[in-house]
């Protein structure tokens, strides 16, 4: 799979001081789902302004299909659309309309087929003539996607696309984005849902404080970092005193939480269950847990601040 886009070396320093970015090195595949995951002010925003060309670099270099940034800004940005964070539109103008500006902005031929496509794609289309400021969150939401998509760009940004969005709707865009991604066009997606990740993601980068912490295939981060749990619930409430055994011991007493690496030569689960056998601890039922991208996420913030 190629190259989409390249980031060497991107630093952001504001007048300020402030410093959003700090060398970062980043490459993109062409017809990936990219999650980009990061707590509050970790830099996500900034890194996604920043390739489309609204937030200037302080250094490095960053290409988009081939196409430097600052020296072939116009062929760079008209491979990409920008859903941002902010519902940033006409309110006055009516979604047809606001749409069909959006792609002569880029220089192309009217499409009203390609257009009508995209409105129904994001059920739009029986709204195609209101106003903007009539529609509810959730639609504008839908507008601005449908913005980023009218002039057919080969990248598509999602930053924190279904933030107040409901979760119907937020299923109706996942199936919208695997759609997209089937066609070969490349989707970055920053969330706040870590659930959002985990269901369509191919790789997943982690930002904290301006820096990339980690990049990685979400099946083999899951497997690297993720922790299993075997779970007993017993056939009555623990009465010894002196258990050594590793498990954490619910607050009733009638459940234990064994937590181990799947990926150990060793789990030491059968050792475990012949000791509770031993001590004449009997349980009615055993399952296990894998950790969620979640629980991940947390654990490598955490190891990095």
């Amino acid at each position: 799979m190629n190259d989409i886009i390249s980031i060497n070396g991107l630093t952001k320093t504001y007048s300020s001081g402030f410093s959003a970015l700090k060398s970062i090195d980043l490459t993109i595949r062409k017809g990936e789902i990219f999650a980009l995951l990061g707590p509050n002010g970790a830099g996500k925003t900034t890194l996604i302004n920043t390739v489309c060309g609204i937030v200037k670099p302080s250094k490095g270099q960053v290409k988009v299909a081939g196409f430097d940034i600052i020296q072939d800004y116009r062929l760079a940005r008209s491979k990409i659309g920008l859903v941002p964070q902010e519902l940033a539109t006409d309110m006055f103008e009516k979604v047809w309309d606001t749409v069909k500006f959006s792609r002569s902005l880029f220089g192309k031929s009217q499409n009203p087929k390609l257009l009508e496509k995209i409105l129904k794609d994001l059920t739009l289309w029986e709204k195609k003539d209101h106003k903007i400021m009539t529609l509810s969150g959730g639609m504008k939401r839908r507008v601005m996607i449908a913005k980023a998509l009218s002039h057919e760009p080969d990248i598509l940004f999602l930053d924190e696309p279904t933030a107040g969005v409901d979760v119907s709707l937020r299923r109706e865009m996942w199936e919208m984005v695997r759609e997209l991604r089937s066609k070969g066009v490349t989707i970055i997606l920053t969330t706040h849902y870590i659930e959002e990740a985990e269901e369509m993601a191919d790789r997943i980068g982690v930002i904290n404080q301006g820096k990339i912490i980690l990049v990685e295939e979400k099946s083999e981060l899951m497997k690297k970092l993720g922790k299993k749990q075997l779970i007993l619930t017993l056939k009555s409430p623990l009465k010894t005193e002196n258990f050594k055994l590793p498990f954490e011991v619910s607050k009733d007493k009638t459940r234990l939480t064994y937590t181990y690496d799947s990926q150990a030569d060793e789990t030491g689960i059968p050792h475990l269950l012949k000791n509770l056998s031993d001590l004449g601890i009997d349980f009615k039922d055993l399952q296990t847990k894998q950790s969620s991208l979640e629980e991940i996420f947390v654990q490598l913030v955490e190891k990095k601040v």
